[in-house]
């Protein structure tokens, strides 16, 4: 985790891409900001972390990410309101986070503060970037990857740590429909299902697409081992509303331990609604619909924040559940976490970074 030369160079770009964007028609993860974060691993140390103009980067063709898969990846918003006023939420999580995953990944921890330090900054110089439309943030993406110029099955010995940004509007646009896997398996125990690894999503692209072809939007994981408890959905956690109480997969290792699902539950502690953090069998939620207590599903992630799941699809039935704007926590929670991050609602948390 040491850093030589912590000061982080900024080299403020005189040629601004802003003017060619059209804020109210942006496809989400296509448009980039004017700047990038990038900081080098080599002789047991990061080095040199540095702000720069957004541009294309040169690989060796032997580098170890592109052979062996050492890659990982942090997903997290900016956000501003009418004000002026501009945030980032929980950000010292995400850099937890990101260090649970190098380790797991056998990849060099980054300083928690630096990496807090380099999104503010990032964020500060691109403010003109982050929209205060609602719906509109400012994506932010941290990643990680081996930089070795060798062919051979061993942990890199230098890495590259780099973050970008990204205007997005709205991820989904209204209620989801989710298949219940139980062919395919997403993680496995002793596996990488807990990290954020790069290799975890493109293990998982070819049965979402088989989900997709069947009118599906997502793809709700069971376990490896008997395909019969519910872990997470295709980008996000999944919350079930049975009865009076919040249920969630615990956090695991085969389970991504969501920070949007831990903020939406912590409001639902705090609202004084019973919340369960266990497991949860796809028998269970097809019985609670049967005598009508599923009143609630949803996903939680950054980039919806909260999804409604309007139809679960198992193999021998469908969970069609009440239209969103009938609920009761669901809809309360999606607008105090947007009041939340935009900073028009009491922190009593003290979740939000304020960057300008």
């Amino acid at each position: 985790m040491l850093v030589k030369d912590t000061i982080i160079d900024i080299q403020a770009t005189s040629n601004t891409r802003i003017k060619e964007v059209d804020f109210n028609n942006i496809p989400f993860g296509r448009v980039f900001s004017d700047h990038m974060f990038v900081m080098d691993y080599k002789d047991g140390a990061w080095h040199d972390p540095q702000i720069v103009e957004f541009s294309n980067i040169s690989m060796h063709p032997a580098a170890s990410v592109i052979h062996y898969g050492q890659s990982i990846f942090e997903g997290m918003k900016a956000f501003k309101n009418p004000s002026g006023e501009i945030f980032v939420f929980r950000p010292e999580m995400n850099a937890q986070r990101f260090n649970d995953s190098a380790k797991r990944m056998c990849m060099p921890e980054v300083n928690a503060e630096l990496f807090v330090e380099a999104i503010h900054e990032l964020v500060k110089l691109d403010r003109n970037w982050v929209s205060d439309a609602p719906g509109s943030s400012l994506y932010i993406r941290p990643y990680m990857f081996a930089t070795d110029e060798y062919i051979g099955v061993k942990p890199s010995e230098t890495y590259r740590m780099m973050i970008f940004t990204c205007p997005v509007n709205a991820y989904y646009t209204g209620a989801v429909k989710v298949k219940v896997e139980t062919h395919y398996t997403r993680s496995v125990p002793g596996g990488t299902g807990f990290a954020k690894a790069a290799g975890n999503y493109a293990a998982s692209l070819f049965p979402a697409k088989l989900a997709q072809e069947e009118g599906y939007h997502q793809l709700l994981w069971t376990d490896s081992q008997e395909h019969k408890w519910i872990e997470e959905s295709g980008t996000m956690n999944v919350v079930f509303r049975i009865g009076d109480t919040l249920i969630s997969p615990k956090p695991s290792e085969t389970i991504l331990d969501g920070i949007t699902r831990d903020s939406v539950l912590q409001l639902a502690k705090d609202w004084g609604y019973k919340v369960e953090y266990r497991k949860i069998s796809t028998d269970e939620i097809k019985e609670a619909y049967e005598n009508g207590l599923l009143r609630e599903a949803f996903g939680a992630g950054t980039a919806a924040t909260i999804a409604p799941i309007e139809v679960i699809g198992f193999d021998d039935m469908q969970c069609k559940l009440t239209p969103f704007e009938s609920w009761d926590f669901a809809p309360k929670a999606l607008a105090e976490m947007d009041a939340l991050k935009r900073g028009l609602q009491p922190d009593p948390h003290n979740w939000n970074h304020q960057v300008i």
